[in-house]
């Protein structure tokens, strides 16, 4: 007959202390008493708890991932280019410093020159295609080609091996800037649009910096029009008739269909710009 009472007793608590942890949460978020600076770094415990979720996150969605033959030559040379044009200002290379937007960021992006002695070649293909959320590590997935993307990983292998000589020689090997992205953006589109990876290109290509977007999670922006309805309008840009060929081609080719309009151009391939249109197709 004492377990009711233990039992409630123990409801009671467990309850009160979920409302004051959430109370305390409440004030830390809305009272703005987390520093949010760069010029601070987080906690040890919030940065090794990050940490830990990342690592097994990674390991997680790259398990099944076949990685190619990584040890080509000509592999490697492309991914040293790679490494130097987009990389190295973040992670830093043997004997090259990381530059000022790589040493500002918290948490740091850390030197890759031992990467392989931490992660397996599909682990870090993952993370250079989608990139880690919420770290500034941007995913490489709509700005080079998946053999691009394979070619950093190659580079990666090689780079324990090197000192500063040495990968300054690789890298004066390899082919001049700029050198990666360019047969992404110019292959062809080989699939119908498709919404769904529509909705991901959008945020990919920073759209929603601009735009507020029904399903895309962004700011209060205000920038560039809102895009609800737009599947509705009867002009792109008050320029093309709305179809789903014209967007794509605004998309692909926005100062040529309208020069010096105030929206840039964003290298936007042309499979990218099928699937934004067949996204924004949807929102009527």
């Amino acid at each position: 007959m004492r377990t009711r009472p233990v039992l409630l007793t123990a409801a009671i608590m467990l309850a009160t202390l979920l409302v004051a942890g959430a109370l305390a949460a409440a004030t830390v978020v809305f009272g703005g008493l987390y520093n949010v600076a760069a010029t601070e770094q987080h906690l040890q415990p919030i940065f090794t708890l990050l940490e830990i979720a990342m690592r097994q996150s990674v390991r997680l969605r790259a398990r099944n991932i076949e990685p190619p033959m990584l040890a080509d030559e000509a592999m490697v040379l492309t991914g040293a280019a790679c490494y130097r044009d987009n990389c190295a200002q973040c992670h830093g290379a043997p004997g090259v410093a990381q530059g000022a937007i790589g040493k500002s960021m918290q948490p740091l992006p850390g030197p890759l020159v031992d990467a392989p002695r931490h992660w397996k070649p599909r682990e870090l293909y993952w993370v250079t295609r989608h990139g880690i959320r919420m770290s500034g590590m941007p995913a490489w997935q709509y700005r080079l080609s998946d053999a691009e993307l394979w070619s950093v990983v190659a580079f990666m292998q090689r780079l324990p091996e090197l000192n500063a000589l040495q990968y300054a020689k690789l890298v004066r090997q390899a082919p001049a800037t700029p050198a990666c992205g360019i047969e992404f953006q110019r292959r062809p589109a080989q699939l119908p649009g498709d919404a769904r990876r529509g909705k991901r290109a959008l945020f990919q290509y920073a759209c929603n910096a601009c735009h507020s977007i029904p399903g895309v999670t962004g700011a209060a922006v205000h920038v560039g029009p809102p895009l609800a309805g737009v599947a509705r309008r009867s002009l792109i840009a008050g320029t093309l008739a709305n179809t789903p060929e014209n967007l794509a081609l605004w998309l692909r080719e926005t100062q040529r269909v309208k020069p010096m309009t105030a929206m840039p151009q964003l290298g936007v391939s042309e499979q990218d710009a099928r699937d934004i249109a067949a996204y924004l197709a949807t929102l009527h």
